[in-house]
């Protein structure tokens, strides 16, 4: 094959495309980031019809109307629109044109959680030794998805009892608690791992299914959720419950509230604040100040 034909079989990338990947590359923003901003742009330019950047005002309006009209969620439209703004803020420098575009509030709900019964219910579900031990990773230590998969044996702190998150969100190092019991649970995944040549010296705690990389959050998705069906839980519920109740079991221990701020890698204690309203022993167990007053009766 001659180097002309090698060239045209060659997906070609625009300029514009290959600016704002270099701007997105200078500034050291994550694959997963880039990967959004990119489908951002390129699902604009679907609606357009031409080039993003002879986009004008009134178009970019009609493109956020039309995202409403489909029927898209809150938090597709304001990731769009994040994209969308790096591309006109940064990489074109023309941040008014989208000056009638407005991001959506999004209600913070309370979160949905679990009962210390029905996480021992889903933990015992758990289709083998290497999921129940990364669920219970998941709920022990009270980790996102992406830091337990992300996990390498060597994080693992048996002197000082602590597991090293590296790189967790917002690219910050943290320490997380590591229980007597999931220690001695990780000790099984791993003595089970070795006889079955799964761990790689220096390698991932939860490998996937070659060893050479961990295993998914996808994955582990769906172990979470067999595990859910198994249990027969009926709760609307997602991996990311069980470190909603690893934070609401610790604020109904009597814990305090700042030190399930560091635990959780919180940057606001605001954001560790709405466990409190979910805390169902530490609600029940306050007394009202209506029962400290010494009313009349009736009769």
């Amino acid at each position: 094959m001659t180097q002309s034909n090698h060239t045209s079989l060659t997906p070609s990338i625009s300029p514009l495309r290959q600016r704002m990947i270099e701007d997105m590359t200078m500034r050291k923003l994550k694959p997963s980031t880039q990967r959004g901003y990119i489908r951002s742009v390129k699902r604009l330019a679907q609606f357009l019809g031409h080039s993003p950047h002879t986009a004008t005002a009134e178009e970019l309006r009609c493109f956020q109307l039309d995202l409403v009209n489909q029927g898209a969620t809150t938090a597709t439209i304001n990731g769009l629109l994040s994209g969308l703004h790096f591309l006109f803020d940064i990489t074109l420098n023309n941040s008014c044109v989208l000056r009638n575009m407005s991001t959506i509030y999004q209600p913070r709900k309370i979160p949905i959680v679990l009962s210390q019964q029905e996480v021992k219910q889903l933990l015992d579900a758990a289709v083998s030794l290497k999921y129940k031990a990364a669920l219970s990773t998941a709920y022990g230590a009270g980790l996102r998805a992406s830091e337990v998969t992300h996990l390498k044996v060597a994080d693992i702190d048996s002197q000082r009892m602590l597991i090293h998150i590296e790189q967790g969100k917002g690219d910050k190092d943290r320490q997380a608690m590591l229980s007597p019991v999931l220690l001695h649970l990780l000790r099984q995944w791993w003595c089970f791992g070795q006889r079955q040549q799964r761990m790689l010296k220096g390698g991932w705690l939860f490998p996937g299914q070659d060893p050479v990389n961990p295993i998914s959050t996808r994955q582990l998705s769906r172990a979470f959720h067999a595990a859910a069906t198994l249990a027969k839980l009926t709760k609307p519920v997602s991996l990311h419950t069980l470190r909603h109740s690893f934070a609401t079991h610790l604020l109904e221990q009597n814990v305090d509230i700042r030190v399930i701020q560091v635990l959780l890698g919180h940057k606001k204690l605001e954001t560790t604040a709405l466990y409190s309203q979910v805390a169902t022993n530490t609600l029940r167990d306050t007394q009202s100040p209506l029962d400290l007053l010494e009313l009349t009766t009736f009769g």
